[in-house]
């Protein structure tokens, strides 16, 4: 049976050894704090005195600490080091692409097998069938080893062999969910400041998902093809989206609003109308986000 080591004994590293020892697998466990671990120890995990010690006894490391560079002080220690060679180290911080990247140069020129990957949920869904955590880098690695990472999340899924595709979607994901929650923060503060309930917002704004969802489709597909140009299937043109945008800026000066956020969309509009894409697609915004700032698109 694979034996385990976890490095990190955090809610999310907890949360993984638990995950590990709920199947019976044979679980290691350290952390820089010693008292971390003596919950998991009572739960049935090995605590060695030693990181080398208890990467040595292991066939699997999942590693799970605050950054790469704390990562990588503890991996990158002579004595570690050496005792992964012909192991496997599933990297679970979150970091960079570029940094994952490196990070598979190192583990493969130490005849380390590696994989990056990307935690999509928070610690208390962990072990759950719907759980998704994407995986990247060696995929006979993650062939070989499908059955102990499946016991993290039932969906577990390789991304590619490119160790930084893991984090590169994390990243793109999370973007999407922090544009979701800040958006969210800027229309409760208008509800609330014109009075309005909150649960009815709730209420409408799950009537309306259908269209954001839809819409949010159709931007994808546009973007993928390059389909900058207003059309017949055109859901509504820069300027049309713009003209609507107004009333955010007008109720927000109203009612004294923070306008960071705002100021920066509408930047964005401005810049687009003052190239000639009025009555271009939204999805034409795309050129002025890639093309570093909206000073330098056209």
């Amino acid at each position: 049976m694979t034996k385990t080591c976890v490095v990190g004994a955090g809610r999310m590293g907890s949360a993984f050894a638990r995950a590990l020892l709920a199947e019976g697998i044979e679980t290691r466990v350290w952390n820089r704090s010693p008292e971390k671990v003596a919950p998991l120890v009572a739960a049935g995990a090995h605590a060695p005195e030693s990181l080398a010690e208890a990467v040595a006894a292991s066939d699997v490391v999942i590693v799970n600490v605050i950054d790469y560079a704390a990562a990588d002080a503890l991996l990158r220690m002579l004595a570690v080091e050496r005792a992964l060679a012909g192991k496997v180290v599933v990297q679970l911080t979150s970091g960079s692409p570029r940094q994952a990247r490196e990070a598979g140069r190192w583990a493969a020129e130490r005849d380390i097998a590696y994989l990056d990957g990307a935690i999509m949920a928070t610690p208390n869904f962990i072990g759950g069938a719907e759980t998704t955590i994407l995986y990247s880098g060696m995929r006979q690695a993650f062939e070989r080893h499908r059955d102990v990472l499946r016991v993290f999340g039932g969906n577990g899924v390789f991304v590619g062999e490119d160790a930084g595709h893991a984090s590169a979607l994390d990243t793109g994901l999370l973007t999407q969910m922090w544009g979701k929650l800040f958006g969210t923060l800027q229309a409760l503060a208008v509800v609330r400041a014109e009075g309005f309930g909150l649960e009815a917002y709730a209420r409408y704004m799950r009537d309306f998902q259908l269209v954001v969802d839809a819409a949010t489709d159709d931007l994808i597909a546009r973007v993928g093809e390059g389909r900058w140009r207003g059309d017949a299937a055109t859901l509504a043109t820069i300027e049309a989206h713009y003209s609507a945008f107004h009333h955010l800026l007008a109720i927000g000066d109203e009612h004294g609003l923070d306008r960071a956020l705002p100021a920066a969309l509408d930047g964005l509009f401005k810049a687009a109308l003052a190239a000639g894409h009025a009555a271009d697609d939204f999805a034409a915004l795309m050129r002025f986000i890639e093309r570093g700032g909206v000073r330098h698109a056209a």
